[in-house]
């Protein structure tokens, strides 16, 4: 009886706690989401002194936009590029910087320092490298007797190279993940794998490492895949969508959309669009570690 009182007596004191959270959550969150998912019903546009409901018009209209449709296939084919690639090297990272105790601080400050830097920043740094005159990758190109490439402006390549500054962008993100895995697994695994007769590194891995990092592995995949998909900061700088759209992407549309052409109910609709491919990948990685959790 006593420990009911207490609790009951408790609940306004926690009611008291927690509203100051919730409040925050109601209107930085919570709010500006239902208002979103408002205006992608209308017609509004930036500084216009009327809004109409116009129903399903936008989406109807977001199937047949034929620059929406290259900015999706355009985000797919970034995500799709990215999130293995950066995986894979980060996973090769974290491991080399394991094996590596005298310089282990040393790499960890090499490849997070892309992290840390502003994207922005180290974008117009890429912008002069990658320059097709007076770039140091043309540079290195013609020193080994092959012909430069225009890498921002041609239209065949120029995905790929936003993929590839997209990969060292995310490697050191993903190793620092992956380092804090290798440091969770017991050395006795590993002595245990040996009493068995796995010696080699490859046997190791294959037995002791990769299974106990397959939590993080699923992490870091799901978490990098929403960072790919929110690509947008290389793009607005180095290519403004172009050339001929062969760069555009789903958040540079709706930034072109909402700011451009000022056309803010399309814009939400396109959001509403891209909060459902973060919430499916969100949805993945819940569901595999709950039948992960299970299986346990």
């Amino acid at each position: 009886m006593a420990d009911a009182s207490s609790r009951k007596a408790s609940l306004p004191t926690v009611l008291l706690l927690t509203a100051p959270a919730v409040l925050l959550m109601l209107v930085f969150l919570v709010g500006p989401l239902i208002c979103l998912f408002v205006l992608s019903f209308t017609d509004y546009q930036l500084g216009a002194p009327s809004i109409s409901l116009v129903g399903l018009a936008n989406y109807a209209e977001m199937t047949g936009d034929e620059t929406v449709t290259i900015s999706i296939a355009n985000t797919l084919i970034y995500v799709a590029i990215v999130v293995p690639a950066s995986v894979a090297l980060g996973l090769g990272a974290a491991l080399l910087i394991d094996a590596d105790g005298s310089l282990r601080g040393f790499y960890r400050a090499a490849y997070f320092l892309p992290v840390m830097a502003t994207l922005i920043a180290m974008a117009i740094v890429w912008g002069f490298m990658l320059d097709p005159r007076i770039g140091a990758i043309n540079f290195g190109l013609k020193a080994m007797g092959l012909q430069p490439l225009d890498f921002l402006n041609d239209r065949k390549i120029v995905l790929f190279t936003l993929c590839g500054i997209g990969i060292w962008q995310s490697v050191g993100f993903n190793m620092v993940l992956f380092m804090a895995g290798l440091t969770a697994i017991p050395p006795e695994l590993y002595e245990a794998a040996a009493v068995d007769g796995a010696r080699r590194g490859g046997a190791r891995f294959r037995l002791v490492t990769w299974p106990m990092l397959a939590p993080v592995t699923l992490f870091t995949v799901v978490i990098t895949a929403i960072r790919a998909f929110q690509v947008f900061d290389t793009v607005a700088v180095l290519t403004g969508g172009g050339p001929n759209k062969a760069s555009e992407v789903l958040l540079h549309t709706i930034y072109s959309e909402a700011f451009g052409y000022f056309r803010v109910g399309y814009a939400a609709a396109l959001v509403v669009v891209f909060l459902g491919f973060i919430l499916v990948l969100s949805a993945i990685r819940v569901f595999v570690l709950d039948r992960r959790r299970q299986a346990q």
